[in-house]
């Protein structure tokens, strides 16, 4: 199987063949410190995150660069609101940031460089587009030439002359073209400013992210990712003040992945369905917004909804009462060598899923990290599973066989950031999560499912039947099994 990736550059998928052989340097964009972030920065960061650990666990020995923007327009903005320094408002909201990724299991990328500790790396940078004529001084401003850079537009596909034609550009005299953009910006009264040839400024926001990237992987890297909503005017800016600079290609793979969309509507501030990720984490864990991050291919639209989340929270709890069910049987069942011969039908079925399982997971990371079709294959197994421990003999050869299939749930898992609590724990601490809004205890459920179990030995199944009924009615949904009752909040 090869690794391949949808290129935004060629608009279809490649084979993934890194400039390096063995190593992946990744570079994404990061977050502007202004404020909280919204779900819309958590699903880019998941999405990177797993293909992270995706190519990690083929091998490869990755450099992922991920940057703080921490000099910007807003930042001076809400630094000014509150009365305090750009530093004060960037240095809090990088540490809200690392909470929100900490809180989502996002592990953290090789380095995390900020714009303001690369000044000299961004001066050097504008001083060579300037020398090779790429860019212009006005006053104090630079403007990189967008005419001077023929591929202009060639990662968005659109036009310039009828950009031109049809765009609403503030008119800035200072410009040879509508579309050039600021490499540096000549200070304004009461703003931070840092020294430079062409006096007192600060950085456009385009050429931090070249400067960065260059400096840390090289004139030519492998992936560079980010959202759509960055493939014009910010990536493609990218590209032509690198490749002018440096005259050599700036990216192999172009990855963006798609938006979020609240109730079928774009999100929005000024439409108000506005989410930020620590909303989100009060009413959910964690691997529910992950794993419903990843129910949809990451270059496509999701629609977020309380709705969505709490089919993904019972997909999720479907999955983890498996596994709470594979650790029962395993407990009680030691595994030896697994002779298939002693398997009925419905573990023959599991033995081939779990046999096809990897080369499933493989096919459908390999196309392009399509994790909506991982987890397909995952739900598959998992009524295998259940079937298995439903139908099958308390022998050794099912417990070897839960024991790989336990194995390869954990090595799915790892790369999308879920499975990773005790099973029963897991379970708990999402039934603990909605006790809290019903007038129920757990200690009253679990009075009554014993009382339940005690009725069904003695084969009083009306009181059974009553016991059902009424935790039901109470959303309290119960699950029979071999290895005992479990239960969970509807």
């Amino acid at each position: 199987m090869t690794l391949r990736v949808y290129n935004t550059l060629s608009g279809r998928k490649e084979e993934f063949v890194p400039v390096t052989p063995g190593q992946v340097k990744m570079y994404v964009c990061g977050v502007t410190v202004y404020d909280n972030c919204h779900i819309g920065h958590a699903r880019a960061n998941v999405v990177f995150d797993v293909i992270f650990r995706y190519l990690r666990q083929l091998g490869y020995a990755v450099t992922y660069v991920r940057n703080y923007t921490d000099i910007d327009d807003k930042i001076i903005r809400r630094a000014n609101q509150e009365g305090v320094s750009y530093r004060v408002i960037a240095d809090r909201y990088i540490e809200e940031f690392d909470r929100d990724m900490a809180q989502l299991g996002v592990e953290l990328p090789t380095m995390q460089p900020k714009a303001t500790e690369h000044m000299a790396e961004i001066i050097q940078l504008v001083k060579t587009l300037i020398d090779k004529e790429f860019a212009y001084q006005v006053g104090g401003d630079v403007y990189f030439c967008v005419e001077r850079f023929d591929p202009y537009l060639k990662l968005s596909k659109r036009n310039l002359e009828e950009m031109q034609a049809g765009a609403r550009i503030e008119v800035d005299e200072k410009k040879r073209h509508p579309m050039d953009f600021a490499l540096w910006k000549e200070a304004k009264p009461d703003e931070p400013w840092w020294e430079s040839p062409w006096g007192k400024g600060r950085p456009g926001w385009h050429i931090e992210c070249s400067a960065m990237s260059i400096k840390y992987l090289g004139e030519t890297f492998d992936i560079h990712g980010g959202g759509k909503d960055l493939i014009f005017p910010h990536h493609e800016n990218e590209i032509a003040q690198s490749e002018a600079a440096t005259g050599h290609p700036f990216v192999k793979y172009w990855l963006h992945n798609g938006f979020v969309n609240i109730n079928s509507e774009k999100m929005s501030k000024s439409l108000g369905n506005f989410f930020t990720i620590k909303e989100v984490l009060g009413k959910y864990d964690r691997e529910v917004l992950r794993f419903f991050l990843l129910t949809a291919h990451y270059r496509s639209p999701i629609d977020f909804s309380d709705q969505n989340l709490d089919e993904a929270e019972a997909g999720l709890a479907r999955i983890y009462s498996a596994l709470a069910g594979i650790e029962a049987f395993l407990a009680g069942h030691p595994a030896e060598t697994m002779q298939p011969a002693e398997l009925n039908e419905a573990g023959r079925d599991l033995l081939e899923k779990s046999r096809s399982f990897r080369e499933r997971f493989r096919g459908a990371m390999d196309d392009d990290f399509n994790t909506a079709l991982v987890i397909g294959h995952i739900f598959d197994l998992v009524r295998s599973v259940n079937r298995a421990l439903a139908e099958g003999e308390a022998g050794p050869a099912l417990s070897a066989l839960l024991t790989e299939v336990k194995v390869q749930m954990a090595e799915a898992g790892e790369v999308f950031g879920v499975f990773s609590s005790a099973p029963a724990a897991y379970l708990e601490r999402i039934n603990s999560r909605k006790l809290a809004g019903l007038e129920l205890a757990e200690e009253e459920i679990q009075r009554l499912i014993d009382e339940r179990v005690r009725a069904r030995q003695t084969k009083d199944f009306k009181r059974s039947d009553e016991i059902r009924d009424y935790l039901l009615a109470r959303n309290i949904v119960l699950f029979d099994a071999p290895q005992g009752t479990t239960w969970k909040v509807k």
